[in-house]
């Protein structure tokens, strides 16, 4: 088939959106399908439409089903469709996903949050991950905590910097915080922290190598996000063998489990510095958290995600 990829996501940016749209067009060639990646449809030949957004990408959901009301069409919910948008903005998320033939998430606890109708509609689909190379080795000189995600309000990325602020002198605690300033606001508020913050190192957009970098050196990766449709990076940590320590949202409870012992409550800066300061402080703590992440890591793999588009796909046709 000829399938037109729609992400909101511009072929230069490195927001989460594009990712997933370029390793779902890879996917989805490797099954045999031609795939052209665009941020809108603009009535180019397609047997069928995966859009990611609900919201963003309504235009071309509407256009290609006014245009093709028999071929198959998947809608990718994000985050903020199903946390912000779906109440904001219900008339163009909800007919997105009245339109679509499947919805497509990435956590587990997604039915919940969303109408009761689209349920026999929804197919998770785990974002997947490769292993490091070789083996970890964390830092000795200092206890470092990463933060992988760009500057913006749905990511509260200075929490880790904020619960680093009052620990004791004597504590190696240490957050390397990767991702780029969404505005220059964002990158003022991040240099205004490591100037009172010898703690807290900001160090901008990396390419994904340096990602990689950081998860062989760090101890731990906080995700203080206030909402998430299912993120990467908590894939890419728990198959590096990373232990995550994040808020209690509901994307990362469907990621690691409701059982998982690494939760603070969103916004909680005096919760997640007392789980920082226990990380430093109790081995078999860190040993638990990472035990409970290798059991997840075994949803991440790239022939599970390989293996649910081929299933989905099929299920459409």
């Amino acid at each position: 088939m000829k399938i037109s990829l729609i992400t909101p996501a511009k072929k230069q940016s490195r927001a989460g959106n594009r990712t997933t749209a370029v390793r779902w067009a890879r996917i989805l060639g490797d099954l045999g399908h031609r795939v052209r990646i665009a941020v809108a449809y603009e009535d180019e030949p397609a047997d069928a439409m995966v859009a990611l957004h609900a919201w963003r990408s309504a235009g071309s959901i509407v256009r290609f089903r006014e245009r093709h009301p028999g071929r198959p069409l998947i809608v990718a919910l994000t985050g903020t469709d199903i946390y912000r948008f779906q109440k904001s903005h219900p008339r163009p998320t909800l007919r997105s996903m009245d339109l679509a033939d499947a919805l497509v998430c990435l956590h587990d606890l997604v039915h919940e949050a969303i109408p009761a109708r689209f349920g026999a509609k929804l197919h998770v689909i785990h974002q997947s991950a490769l292993p490091l190379p070789g083996p970890r080795r964390p830092s000795v000189r200092h206890f470092d905590i990463c933060v992988v995600g760009h500057l913006r309000y749905e990511k509260d990325p200075l929490r880790a910097a904020f619960a680093v602020r009052r620990v004791a002198a004597s504590s190696r605690l240490r957050v390397i915080h990767l991702g780029q300033a969404v505005d220059a606001t964002w990158a003022a508020k991040a240099r205004a922290e490591m100037a009172r913050n010898p703690r807290y190192h900001w160090l901008g957009e990396v390419p994904g190598w340096a990602v990689r970098r950081e998860w062989v050196k760090t101890r731990l990766m906080v995700l203080s996000s206030v909402m998430e449709g299912g993120a990467n990076v908590i894939s890419e940590a728990a198959v590096a063998g990373v232990p995550v320590i994040a808020s209690d949202i509901h994307g990362s409870v469907g990621l690691l489990g409701r059982d998982y012992p690494g939760f603070y409550p969103v916004g909680d800066t005096a919760a997640l510095r007392d789980l920082l300061m226990r990380a430093e402080g109790d081995g078999a703590y860190v040993d638990t958290l990472a035990r409970h992440c290798a059991k997840r890591a075994r949803l991440f793999t790239p022939d599970r995600e390989f293996r649910a588009w081929r299933n989905l796909v099929a299920f459409i046709s």
